[in-house]
């Protein structure tokens, strides 16, 4: 697939879009072959695909906001509130302001190496009502709300 950089954005956006789901289908196709989950470069790079879906969509969001993020220093406002909501759609863990508990637990036992899967199974269910009751600011206040259980669930906090 070629990604053709003209001033139309939303046809750049749709070309990333389309072929970053490419590769995700082609390496959850390739983790389906595994049966112990992925490694630790494989959950990376997966990661790394859906941040740079995200991160041009919130341009407010620098790649030094995107990294406190990622250790573990949530800011909470609405930008970074946003691209967490956005990553955590692609990764199947919350839909339309609502946690999707069974989506994230599938989600555990495919990309999650398996050293990392108990800790991530138990935080998953700790946080089963963190997005209960939240419906200011649509759905990225609800991301911030389940992102901020899981760092307080689960030791080996992971975000892309």
């Amino acid at each position: 697939m070629k990604i053709i950089w003209t001033c139309d954005n939303m046809k750049y956006t749709w070309n990333i879009v389309v072929a970053v789901i490419i590769n995700l289908t082609i390496f959850v196709a390739d983790l389906s072959q595994v049966h112990a989950g992925a490694t630790e470069e494989q959950m990376q790079a997966a990661g790394k695909l859906m941040r740079d879906v995200c991160l041009p969509k919130y341009p407010k969001v620098t790649e030094d906001i995107a990294n406190d993020i990622k250790n573990g220093q949530l800011p909470n406002n609405k930008d970074a509130n946003c691209y967490v909501n956005c990553i955590l759609e692609m990764m199947q863990a919350i839909k339309k302001g609502k946690y999707q508990l069974e989506s994230t637990l599938k989600q555990v036992e495919i990309l999650m190496p398996e050293s990392y899967k108990a800790e991530y199974r138990a935080g998953a269910q700790a946080c089963k009502d963190a997005t209960n009751g939240i419906k200011n600011s649509g759905n990225c206040d609800a991301a911030h709300a389940l992102l901020t259980c899981f760092k307080n669930n689960i030791k080996i906090f992971v975000f892309p």
